[in-house]
């Protein structure tokens, strides 16, 4: 992936039953996607509140987009992840990553969480892995609030 340039199209599979959107159709505003696993301490615990505040506050300028990635550690089911909704209070709609991991590969992830965000036309515009609310979280949010 590079910046400026569009991303390749996620492999996703719903957990709700809902259709997923395909990277083209999010178009328009800016697009916040973050990779995260319930097995992750930092994505529970930083990375979904932060997540959810930029639905909350910002949700008519920046669409946020969660994908539940298993690169490594145990297997959820749909059951569980449809659970996390309301655990976590999850603002966002967000689906499970195709054969555990193949979005995360894609797109070069470091880790969970790692972050994504577009602009307006779909092109890449930052990449972090982390959930430090002092360098990745602030520097994501420094990156939406100047596209913005």
């Amino acid at each position: 992936m590079e910046l400026g340039k569009a991303i390749p199209e996620w492999e996703l599979e719903s957990i709700f039953g809902d259709s997923v959107p395909r990277v083209r159709d999010l178009k328009g505003s800016l697009v916040l996607v973050l990779f995260f696993n319930l097995g992750c301490p930092g994505c529970k615990g930083r990375a979904l509140p932060f997540a959810n505040r930029v639905a909350y506050e910002k949700g008519e300028q920046v669409q946020v987009l969660g994908i539940h990635s298993r690169f490594e550690g145990p297997t959820y089911t749909d059951a569980q992840l449809r659970a996390a909704k309301e655990e976590y209070h999850i603002r966002f709609p967000y689906y499970r990553d195709a054969q555990s991991a193949n979005t995360f590969y894609k797109y070069q992830a470091g880790g969970t969480p790692h972050w994504i965000l577009l602009d307006c036309e779909g092109l890449l515009v930052y990449a972090i892995f982390g959930s430090d609310p002092n360098n990745a979280l602030l520097r994501l949010d420094y990156r939406i609030q100047e596209a913005l």
